[in-house]
């Protein structure tokens, strides 16, 4: 039997380590890979199949272990959802997707691993199905940005948000005719999360729905808003210097 998963533990804290890593050398990269169109081609079916072998690993590992159940391990949570639409994306280029994926897959994944709902810790296959996935939902969205250049604006916020009610909607009527808490529409995970933090059902899902404007507006703001400001007002400046 596996040890259970410790929170901000040394694995865990390894694990987020990656993250950064990965999400710096993408970004170190990225004019490289923007000059070559070979180059961003095989990144972006390499990182669609990973996602998807990631999906299949779990799937695979729930089937053998005997602990497949519609209840529990339908691809209905946001992050499985994000992963599926995120190997959409990279497989269409889909700036409908993007929009979408750049809040709702960057903030959910990176939600669950700052205080993942996982029963296994390293080195459980778990564990690494668990990280690598929502690692790879992050870069997905990265790569969408930094190699193709594809922007989102104040709309794609309010397009996300619709996404995640509809989302909430359809599987909260699931999660009623099967007895499922898919995204913890029903009750609080059993393990540490920020929802321990946002008072009783139904409370929290109220509260969810302004954290994840809030963090929306953040991302939009620190990605792209302030950024692009502070680049015209140092043009301006250059060009009243000459």
């Amino acid at each position: 039997m596996s040890d259970p998963f410790v929170l901000f533990s040394s694995s865990h804290l390894l694990a987020l380590l990656l993250l950064v890593v990965t999400s710096l050398l993408l970004y170190a990269f990225r004019h490289r890979l923007q000059r070559s169109p070979q180059g961003k081609r095989i990144l972006r079916y390499t990182l669609a199949a990973l996602l998807a072998g990631s999906e299949a690993v779990l799937n695979i590992w729930n089937i053998t272990e005997g602990t497949w159940s519609p209840r529990y391990t339908l691809p209905l949570e946001l992050c499985s959802l994000t992963l599926l639409l995120s190997i959409i994306m990279l497989l269409s280029k889909s700036r409908l997707l993007y929009e979408i994926l750049f809040f709702a897959g960057i903030g959910g994944a990176l939600q669950a691993l700052m205080t993942p709902n996982l029963g296994y810790a390293f080195p459980h296959i778990r564990f690494y199905q668990f990280f690598t996935a929502h690692i790879l939902i992050i870069l997905a969205s990265l790569y969408m940005t930094w190699i193709e250049n594809y922007r989102p604006t104040w709309k794609s916020i309010g397009l996300t948000m619709i996404f995640l009610n509809i989302a909430a909607l359809l599987v909260g009527i699931t999660d009623y005719y099967v007895g499922a808490n898919y995204m913890f529409l029903m009750h609080k995970p059993s393990t540490a999360s920020i929802l321990d933090w946002l008072g009783p059902y139904p409370v929290y899902l109220l509260a969810e729905e302004g954290i994840a404007l809030l963090i929306f507006t953040i991302m939009l703001l620190l990605f792209f808003v302030i950024p692009e400001k502070m680049s015209r007002t140092g043009k301006s400046r250059d060009h009243s210097a000459i």
